[in-house]
């Protein structure tokens, strides 16, 4: 998987073992290596952030955090792209795939990580490769990450015939990235503004490296660098440092410090002399504008001001190019930022344009924009917007170990970990005297490369600023207090349910309150509204979909803009949704600020003034995303396949429509519709609402009942439940989409049964079993993994809660030309399961993937508020979970293949593929 690195997005070894028995002989030791066989030296800690080092090279991380009971284990190789010489582009990738394909000792990784719930993957950036697990926390689930990154860090196979699998799947990643002209043009500008320093080229690589690697120089690279000495490791979560730096220097300590020393990179990209222009020719829908400037590297000290100025410029609604672009009708949508990288990178802006005609008025508007802040300068208050977002950014960050380890990762990679608080501090310092001075600097016409889906007359060259003495800017920083730390609440059903306030407010709104100690004070906010009926909504889908969006883009008391204001000053989050028959709101705020979010949320709701102007842009976003998914393989078959298993008749408000049809209807909306709609149909009478963290119940109650009292509604309720199927019978339908590189595959059919059934818990089993434990998966493991074809395959069951109704899908990606042979390998696979069963060491794999990794979504405090007003909808408690995973637990081989046998029907399976497929 690639990781990019934009900071903000607006709108945007030991030496290679050749034998199993070699290789068991590296960890054989570690298993058995005395504690003090390693030296572990504190080295210093900021933050609560803890920095150790091994004498083998191996720096260590530790970041506790009680207040969820999961811990993340992330190994950072400070290798990526840029590190690539010739013919080598994309290996840095192709490695990150190749570690999961097992060592020894573990020889399958997938399916060791699925087996225990954890939540995984790998990232690969210009920077640097990552690998994380995040699990349940205890001592056995830490010893075993712990163990198995040391293992795979020097001890993976890197086998000729797992290359050829694969590459392949490496290269039906990059197929799908070609699938999209906006990934593709920033890409070709990137190579053209950098002429000579890898940044220039994809992380993914070139096809003909990808497809003609020779393992041995892959296992030269990985032996160079997958070492002690260029890796680190960061612990974040529940966990005790003593029992954490034990098992550190028991398997990692047993390495040895390599011999060789790593040469650092020196290529420095020659000042640009000229305007740049690259034009991209190809299917697609939309006309794209990019621009791109060089900037510095991200421990620069210019580069806060210059990410300030990627803020200024894109964030929606207050940025200077959406005003010009977007709300000035000319773009369809902004997206931009800058890429923090280890050496000087780049600022990219793009706007997508519906009217190609406007192409060069907008090319000449970025342009005009962007470089008038060199002279003009900005305001204040621009500045001190992005410095209040960047630090409720901080401070939700530190509230989420998982998402502290992934940060640290990044800025380690960008050169050293303590740069993600000194980065915090550099902004908080930024003036509006900064801005003008860097973009005076940097944003001119010899400095810009410009993209569409024309050299200046004098020559004028920008001198990048050459890489910063880090150890010397960072030798006397300490940093800022640890923040609040949050109670050890271990979620649970059970737990939850002892602790939830559950009442029903006058009108008919459930209200659900978990009080708990989260660190840093946080709270999340759930709310559903549930309105009218099948009969009333008829025709008013369209306005549905806006409604709950235009509610949160203006009120009595506040404009959108002045809203957004209100939440950064408040470091909180508020916005709203709506679909056919339901409105939602959703938010994250702290202990002291709830009160003052609860108001918003009011004015949202009793107040919304539904502002002429929002809804033009509104209107005109959507419109933007549903015209690029015109010719999308992806859109067009996920529509169709649902279309084929639920065919409502076309004046039913569930009727699946296509793309087009959404355009024609978004097209003749009318303000006067969405009015009506909330008019008539919005009010206190059906709906849950969920408050999760750090609050007084005594103090919310009251403002929760202002909120809802007296709010009458005109038109009644009638849930809106789906329509059971029976008769649908096997269709197999193509759809062509000319020149798109990736195609799709999807398939399902319907079952008259919902999660209340009998065997419900089989049949989610026996889909986790097929497809739905991804890589260890019936279908990952033969179609990804043994024959290559698709990077990414996996199956889904799903039931509706009340009524008798479910449904089986199959979803892979894959070059056109491997589309068939896809299509008749799932086809083989289906009939297996159905003819074989499924085996006891399945079954019971799947049980233990499925509870452990279900249950960390009762982690996530935002999750868990969903799932509490799921259960309030359904008129049950989080109890019916514990219920679940009891009912999952006692599914016997017998009733597992019995359940397979009563409702998978091949003569229903519907199949659809998208794709290039003449």
């Amino acid at each position: 998987m690639q990781s990019h690195l934009l900071t903000r997005n607006t709108g945007l070894r030991r030496l290679f073992l050749t034998t199993a028995l070699a290789g068991l002989a590296v960890i054989a030791s570690a298993e058995t290596a005395p504690l003090n066989a390693a030296e572990i030296t504190k080295v210093r800690s900021i933050e609560g952030v803890t920095q150790y080092a091994l004498d083998n090279g191996l720096k260590i991380l530790l970041y506790a955090d009680n207040s969820k009971p999961t811990v993340t284990i992330n190994l950072t190789i400070r290798v990526g792209s840029r590190h690539e010489g010739y013919g080598e582009t994309g290996m840095a990738h192709l490695l990150e795939h190749m570690v999961f394909k097992g060592t020894p000792l573990h020889g399958n990784i997938p399916k060791s990580l699925s087996d225990r719930g954890a939540s995984f993957n790998g990232t690969t950036s210009f920077d640097r490769t990552n690998y994380y697990e995040t699990l349940p926390a205890n001592d056995d689930n830490l010893e075993f990450a712990i163990r198995l990154e040391a293992d795979r860090m020097v001890n993976s196979f890197i086998k000729g015939e797992d290359l050829a699998t694969e590459m392949t799947v490496v290269r039906n990643e990059f197929e799908r990235g070609e699938n999209s002209p906006s990934r593709v043009l920033q890409q070709r500008m990137m190579g053209t503004a950098f002429e000579w320093h890898n940044y220039g080229k994809s992380t993914i690589g070139n096809r003909s490296d990808i497809e003609r690697v020779p393992i041995p120089r892959l296992r030269a690279f990985y032996r160079k660098f997958y070492q002690p000495d260029n890796a680190t490791l960061i612990v974040a979560g529940k966990f005790t440092e003593k029992k954490a730096l034990e098992l550190i220097a028991k398997y990692f300590g047993a390495i040895e410090r390599p011999e060789r020393e790593l040469e650092l990179t020196y290529t420095e990209e020659p000042a640009q002399d000229g305007e740049r222009l690259v034009t991209l020719q190809r299917s697609g829908d939309l006309g794209l504008v990019s621009v791109i400037y060089h900037i510095p590297s991200a421990p620069d000290d210019d580069f806060a001001a210059m990410d300030t100025i990627g803020s200024i410029l894109a964030i929606e609604p207050a940025g200077r190019l959406y005003k010009t672009t977007v709300e000035a009708k000319k773009a369809a949508g902004i997206i931009g930022g800058t890429y923090a990288l280890h050496d000087p990178g780049v600022m990219i802006m793009t706007c997508r344009v519906k009217d190609l005609k406007k192409m060069a008025d907008v090319r000449a508007t970025m342009i005009q924009e962007i470089e008038r802040l060199g002279t003009e300068g900005v305001t204040d208050e621009e500045v001190e917007r992005v410095q209040k977002q960047i630090v409720r950014k901080y401070e939700n960050t530190l509230t989420s170990s998982t998402a502290v380890a992934s940060e640290l990762s990044e800025w380690e990679g960008r050169g050293d970990w303590r740069m993600f608080f000194l980065y915090r501090d550099q902004m908080a310092k930024v003036t509006a005297a900064d801005v003008k001075r860097v973009a005076a600097k940097y944003l001119m016409a010899s400095n810009r490369t410009v993209g569409l889906f024309e050299p200046t007359k004098e020559a004028q060259r920008v001198a990048i600023a050459p890489r910063t003495d880090l150890q010397e800017m960072l030798k006397d920083y300490r940093g800022r207090a640890v923040a609040e730390a949050g109670e050890a609440f271990d979620p649970t059903p059970t737990n939850v349910q002892k602790r939830l306030i559950s009442y029903t407010l006058d009108g008919g709104i459930k209200v659900g309150l978990l009080p708990k100690k989260t660190r840093g004070n946080t709270v999340a906010l759930s709310l559903s509204l549930h309105f009218g009926s099948l009969k009333t909504l008829e025709g008013k889908n369209m306005a549905a979909a806006l409604m709950g969006t235009m509610m949160a883009r203006g009120t009595k008391t506040f404009d959108y803009q002045q809203i957004q204001d209100k939440l950064d000053v408040l470091s909180s989050t508020l916005s709203g949704s709506s679909a056919l028959g339901s409105a939602s709101f959703g938010g994250t705020t702290k202990r002291d600020q709830l009160p003052e979010v609860l108001q918003l949320l009011k004015g949202m709701l009793r107040q919304p003034t539904f502002p002429a102007k929002e809804f033009d842009v509104l209107k005109q976003e959507r419109l933007a995303a549903l015209q690029g998914s015109l010719s999308d393989p992806m859109s067009k078959a996920q529509r169709r396949l649902y279309g084929l298993l639920y065919p409502y008749s076309q004046s039913d408000p569930r009727f699946r429509t296509t793309a087009e049809d959404d355009v024609a209807r978004y097209t003749n909306l009318k303000l006067d519709e969405v009015v009506d709609l909330y008019q008539q149909f919005l009010g206190n009478h059906a709906g849950e609402l969920v408050l999760v963290g750090d609050f007084d119940p005594d103090v919310v109650r009251p403002l929760l009942a202002d909120i809802f009292a007296g709010w009458a509604v005109k038109e009644p309720y009638e849930e809106i439940t789906a329509q059971t199927f029976t008769k649908t019978k096997a269709v197999r339908e193509q759809i062509l989409t000319p020149d798109k590189k990736n195609a799709v595959y999807f398939s399902g059919h319907t079952i008259p049964i919902g999660f209340r059934h009998q065997d419900y818990a089989a049949l989610k089993m026996a889909s986790q079993v097929f497809g739905a434990g991804s890589l260890s998966s019936r279908l990952g493991e033969r179609i990804r993994g043994k024959e290559g074809l698709s990077y990414g395959i996996r199956s889904s069951y799903s039931a509706f809660s009340e009524e008798e109704n479910s449904r089986f899908t199959v979803m892979a990606i894959a070059n056109p030309m491997n589309t068939p042979r896809v299509v008749e390998l799932v086809d083989e696979e289906f009939g297996r399961l159905i003819k074989d069963g499924v085996t006891a060491e399945e079954l019971a794999a799947a049980k233990q993937s499925y509870v452990q990794g279900f249950s960390l979504q009762f982690n996530n405090d935002g999750r868990l508020a969903s799932l509490i007003a799921d259960m309030m909808e359904q008129g049950d408690t989080v109890l019916f979970y514990d219920d679940l995973f009891n009912r999952v637990k006692a599914v016997t081989q017998e009733e597992i293949n019995g359940a397979i046998k009563r409702h998978l029907i091949p003569g229903k399976l519907i199949v659809v593929t998208a794709g290039d497929l003449k």
